[in-house]
């Protein structure tokens, strides 16, 4: 069935047809529901139009040789940022300044309009020189219009302006307004994408990409098709956020990070990981820690429209998009939403969550999250998927290489690589390295939610090697402090433990007593031997203090008036590496 419409409106619901033409001065109207079209849109003239409104999506068929005219699909989306942060965002249409059946380029000041007045009428977008764009009317600062073909350096992102293109498929920055409040309405006008696109990706690479229809896009289609299982590095996207209290264009003021997402091929597991800040110097590269994303802002198996995100080479060559990967889902709360957390409209699909926004897994799989605590200021987050399926390899689908590290960060390794998401097939015996580095001497804290499939009576143990402490992470979090330095092989995860012994021990070169008379933790040291550091543990491993840079003398006293009443284990290590656990009773007198 082909539809030529050449009268002043058509409103339409739920309709499939083989081929659509629009000319004569006509539009179609889409309201609340799904257009899918078999073959070719073909909007004839300047004055023919395809409006979708109110969640409406297009959809087209594999069948398609490529959509015609100089007509404009409309389609609105919202940005969430600030005028001095960034969305990523990839165009569902491209320009209409010539006519011919192959997808064309964006181009801002063809593309992006100001709604001036709904739910059909728009002007174009003005652009400013200057740095702050604004709502009323919508003024965009065409400074930070860039985007990012495969590169390794901040050097390598592109400036296009208002003026320059960007080819179909690939992604592009542009900050949000003043007076928005962080929520401002673009009107994406154009000829809509369809069909095969193509993005070149590098090994080791970045490029930034996202969903190029006017409809949403099945990220586990993406992620596992044929072609791009290859070339998607652990079959991870990457969404940038930024820290939306901080106003400044100053590249050094910047604080922002990337979430990743992953999906299993089944569509049953998805695997998010929030963004942690980082701050930047004023070449781009990274500086210290900032601060957790406390925003909520989550990723979903369907991508909307509009939405931009970076993916990382495995590989050379060419990650296609494919209207099979099209999907009519509404933007709703998790389900598919524009990086963002303020839409309502809660809608069931076939993955559940929490009301914390965690995903409720299957069955058959397993999981945990910790967080990283540091110094009070930041978290690093890090997951655990489990499942017969997985391997001490690379898992695509149940893994996620970290985004770029911070100056004090945590990972899991894999590969001699940072991993922020990692999978395996469970074993009571797994010992998994859990890396830290502190850029200087502070407060690390590690704690563990989102434990899913799991026997209530397994324990989850933190084990700190170089301490002997086992401290299950169910129970209690462990803290310490840190000096600065690479703690590559000090920390793991078991699901076993050798505790810490509590038998008096002789030891023919120290003596290690409590003095509760004075509440003192004495050690002596009658042959003067070198120590390398003495710590105070409670029985459930958590350190109380370590002291480190001794002086060689006779005896060590170290006050324990305000530790409370009980059982603790004082640990005494020798500069070479030998040393004694010793239980010491504490009962400070009243």
């Amino acid at each position: 069935m082909k539809i030529i419409y050449t009268v002043f409106a058509l409103f339409l619901c739920n309709i499939l047809v083989a081929q659509l033409t629009v000319r004569n001065n006509a539009y179609v109207y889409v309201n609340d529901e799904v257009l899918f079209v078999e073959d070719d849109v073909d909007l004839i003239e300047s004055n023919s139009f395809l409006y979708l409104r109110n969640g409406s999506q297009l959809l087209q068929g594999s069948g398609t040789s490529g959509n015609t005219g100089v007509g404009k699909l409309s389609v609105y989306q919202d940005g969430k940022a600030s005028a001095a942060a960034y969305n990523y965002w990839c165009s569902p249409v491209g320009n209409v300044l010539g006519n011919n059946s192959n997808n064309r380029s964006f181009r801002a000041n063809n593309q992006l309009y100001d709604v001036t007045s709904a739910p059909i009428t728009s002007s174009l977008a003005t652009y400013t020189t200057g740095y702050d764009g604004t709502s009323l009317p919508l003024v965009i600062a065409s400074y930070w219009l860039w985007t990012y073909n495969p590169g390794t350096l901040y050097s390598e992102w592109d400036q296009v302006l208002e003026t320059g293109d960007v080819t179909t498929g690939y992604g592009f920055t542009m900050k949000g307004t003043s007076g928005s409040s962080n929520n401002q309405l673009y009107d994406f006008r154009g000829k809509p994408n369809t069909g095969t696109i193509l993005t070149n990706v590098l090994n080791g690479q970045d490029t930034l990409v996202g969903n190029p229809y006017p409809s949403a896009l099945d990220a586990r289609d993406y992620i596992h098709d044929a072609t791009n299982s290859g070339l998607i590095e652990t079959g991870t996207l990457y969404f940038w956020e930024q820290d939306l209290s901080i106003t400044s264009h100053v590249i050094i003021n910047y604080r922002g990070g990337y979430a990743t997402y992953t999906i299993n091929s089944a569509g049953t597991l998805e695997t998010f990981i929030p963004a942690t800040f980082d701050s930047y110097t004023f070449n781009g590269t990274l500086n210290t820690g900032g601060s957790v994303s406390a925003s909520g802002k989550a990723v979903y198996r369907y991508i909307p429209i509009g939405q931009g995100f970076m993916i990382r080479g495995s590989g050379n060559g060419s990650v296609r998009t494919l209207n099979t990967m099209r999907n009519y889902v509404k933007e709703a709360a998790s389900v598919s939403e524009f990086f963002r957390t303020n839409n309502n409209n809660l809608r069931t699909d076939e993955l559940t969550y929490t009301e914390d926004g965690l995903q409720i897994i299957p069955e058959d799989y397993m999981r945990f999250r910790i967080n990283v605590d540091f110094n009070e200021t930041y978290t690093r987050q890090l997951l655990q998927n489990f499942h017969y399926t997985a391997s001490a390899d690379k898992d695509y689908g149940l893994e996620s290489r970290s985004p770029e590290l911070i100056s004090s960060d945590a990972h899991w390794i894999q590969d001699g690589e940072p991993y922020s998401a990692q999978a395996f097939n469970f074993n009571i015996d797994l010992r998994i390295p859990l890396i830290v580095n502190i850029a200087e001497q502070q407060l690390v804290r590690f704690r563990i939610f989102d434990i899913q499939n799991f026997d209530d009576s397994q324990p989850i143990y933190i084990h700190d090697i170089e301490n002997e402490v086992y401290v299950d992470l169910r129970v209690q979090n462990y803290e310490l402090t840190l000096p600065e330095g690479d703690f590559s092989a000090r920390f793991e995860i078991v699901f076993t433990s050798e505790s810490l012994s509590v038998d008096d021990i002789v030891f023919n070169d120290f003596e290690v007593y409590q003095n509760n008379s004075t509440s003192e933790l004495t050690i002596l040291n009658p042959n003067q031997l070198e120590i390398k550091n003495i710590s105070l543990f409670d029985v459930g491993g958590k350190q109380i203090f370590s002291e480190f840079n001794l002086p060689i003398q006779a005896n060590y006293t170290f006050s324990t008036k305000n530790l409370s009443d009980g059982v603790y284990i004082a640990k005494v290590t020798l500069d070479t590496s030998q040393g004694l656990n010793k239980k010491v009773v504490i009962t400070n007198k009243k």
